[in-house]
């Protein structure tokens, strides 16, 4: 199959995340509202990640074309004023989070990386529920509890937490920066 017809090709083959969403970013401000970029990536995660910032920022995600290795994401750029990214209010620091759980309080740490980044290191008793299930996995959630939500950098934890207060929970606090600083405890599927 060969690619869609658009306006411009951004390969972002073999970077990891969340360098095809900070590529994607400057391509886009290149262009007018209302074109199309295809964004091509071998990452895994690019897909729930392009598809997340493109809701925040306004822009449309359109869908993606897998050809073997290769994602090929469609983004509409918004047409009309830019749009701001929003940000979820409530937020801690991993100290923060580390000092409620070393506290013995009862809270959810939930994990919105990709599957695999969290097999590999995350904090003992986060739930792992990828940013990209999210939207069908929510009512496994409590609203009683207050949620942590982390995830590598703190923006695809921003949107989870913004998601998530969208659908009426009410204790959502954004983890900033994330595992990528993360000096708590951690477990591994190889520990």
């Amino acid at each position: 199959m060969e690619s869609l017809k658009t306006n411009l090709v951004l390969d972002a083959k073999g970077l990891a995340c969340p360098m095809p969403i900070v590529k994607t970013k400057k391509a886009i401000n290149n262009l007018e509202g209302g074109l199309v970029i295809e964004v091509q990536a071998t990452d895994k995660g690019s897909k729930a990640d392009l598809k997340a910032w493109a809701a925040s920022t306004g822009h449309q995600y359109l869908g993606t074309i897998e050809e073997g290795d290769v994602l090929k994401h469609y983004i509409r750029k918004a047409s009309g004023e830019e749009v701001a990214e929003k940000k979820h209010s409530h937020v801690a620091s991993n100290e923060d989070l580390e000092n409620v759980i070393s506290s013995g309080k009862e809270v959810l740490v939930l994990d919105v990386r990709e599957a695999a980044e969290y097999a590999f290191n995350h904090i003992p008793g986060a739930v792992s529920i990828p940013l990209g299930e999210l939207e069908e996995r929510i009512n496994e959630l409590s609203e009683e509890k207050e949620i942590y939500v982390v995830c590598r950098t703190g923006s695809r934890s921003d949107l989870a937490s913004q998601k998530l207060t969208e659908k009426g929970y009410k204790n959502v606090i954004n983890v900033l920066p994330g595992m990528s600083n993360w000096t708590g405890k951690t477990t591994s599927i190889t520990n």
